[in-house]
């Protein structure tokens, strides 16, 4: 049995292809060659890859679709072991052909093939594999960002992104800590709409008294603790952790000069902003700080509990990305938006979790191990793609992510 694809899957299949695209305006040929590190991809290479899973999961089935460059998608597979082998991650930067022009090229091909399969009779399967492909290219729209930042970081000039983006002068809220549920509480997803299947399946959990701070931690409040010596002090350090500040001389965040008055940001280098939350941090580092204040990190289960009746609504991605912003108001503020969240608890499945059949299962589940989950979003983040069950997940060393912390606490 089939069925017609509904309008807003295809609207929504252009309207996030030309979002990606929007996100490249002001960039170079030059700027979109650059990998600046290992765990970094070429803006290029996002561009390819995403293109990439429609032709290979959608299109290729199609015996109408002739996949003119077969070679491509050996470099620009990921990581689907499945589906055959790929170029090296850490030496996409020498991916000099094809040019910028040809994966233009290439993505205009692509996205004329999928208007016309879209207007087609699709079934199920199919209308679930391209919806999967669109939410994988918010994610790439994301990691897109981060990468050019870190790339920008990376040049001796630090040129900006966009030298127009700002964060609005205004204090902080005082930082407090809103009771949490406790008891027998629901998290995961059930029922209609997108989720991943690392998101399933809703299960209940037992939550003890709890507290969440009201906000993310302010670039202040972390200062303080550098100025404290909170990067020389093993007691406040995992073990893993304390062994990555001693191996790679980390002294401060990842953008931080190192006077601490000025960062590194998508608008380049900007003076410090006391009540602009703290960024770019790992999870070591989030964890740390949270030793030092007194407190620590909530579990996802706690922050999705406070984040299930609250609107998805914040500092998120629209045409153009924000600096992450200063959080006003009362309430649990910043669940959604302004920056991740590191959270306490290891990316592992919950009760009951099947992966997607097939090399679509590749997607999330082989990560379960050595991760840390982070919930909530960044101003990097599309606003269509953050939900409360969301799990994003980077290993605890990672601190080139739109990420900080909100305190927890027992009570």
């Amino acid at each position: 049995m089939s069925m017609m694809a509904s309008p807003s899957l295809a609207e929504r299949y252009l309207a996030v292809r030309a979002q990606t695209m929007r996100l490249c305006q002001g960039l170079e040929a030059e700027d979109m060659q650059v990998q600046s590190m290992p765990d970094a991809s070429p803006g290029k290479w996002h561009l390819a890859h995403t293109t990439w899973f429609f032709e290979r999961f959608v299109l290729a089935g199609d015996s109408r679709y002739r996949i003119a460059e077969p070679d491509w998608h050996y470099l620009f597979n990921s990581y689907y072991q499945t589906v055959g082998p790929m170029h090296a991650r850490p030496q996409r930067g020498l991916l000099s052909r094809p040019t910028l022009a040809h994966i233009h090229a290439w993505r205009a091909r692509v996205d004329e093939a999928m208007a016309t399969r879209l207007a087609d009779a699709v079934d199920p399967a199919q209308a679930a594999t391209v919806e999967l492909g669109i939410q994988h290219e918010q994610q790439h729209q994301e990691l897109f960002l981060t990468d050019i930042l870190h790339a920008f970081w990376s040049n001796p000039l630090r040129p900006a992104y966009d030298a127009a983006l700002s964060v609005q002068a205004r204090p902080c809220a005082p930082l407090r800590y809103v009771p949490g549920r406790e008891g027998l509480v629901e998290i995961g997803h059930a029922g209609d709409g997108f989720a991943f299947d690392n998101e399933r399946p809703r299960h209940r959990t037992l939550l003890g008294p709890h507290a969440l701070a009201n906000r993310l931690v302010s670039q202040a409040e972390y200062a303080a603790f550098v100025q404290d010596g909170g990067y020389r002090k093993p007691p406040l350090w995992l073990s893993d952790g304390w062994a990555v500040v001693q191996r790679e001389g980390w002294t401060r965040p990842l953008y931080w000069s190192e006077d601490l008055t000025a960062q590194f940001t998508l608008a380049g280098e900007v003076a410090l902003l006391p009540d602009a939350p703290v960024s770019q941090l790992s999870f070591f580092e989030a964890d740390a700080y949270a030793r030092w204040a007194g407190a620590r990190l909530p579990t996802e289960m706690e922050w999705e509990a406070g984040a299930q009746t609250l609107p998805v609504a914040g500092n998120l991605l629209e045409d153009r990305p924000r600096l992450p912003q200063s959080a006003v108001g009362e309430g649990l503020l910043q669940m959604y938006g302004d920056l991740w969240e590191w959270t306490a608890s290891p990316y592992v499945g919950y009760p009951g979790f099947k992966p997607l059949p097939g090399s679509l299962g590749e997607y999330n589940g082989k990560f379960m191990n050595g991760q840390w989950v982070l919930r909530g979003g960044s101003c990097a983040t599309p606003a269509a793609h953050i939900r409360a069950t969301y799990r994003n997940f980077f290993p605890p060393h990672a601190r080139w992510q739109f990420a900080g912390l909100r305190l927890a606490r027992d009570i």
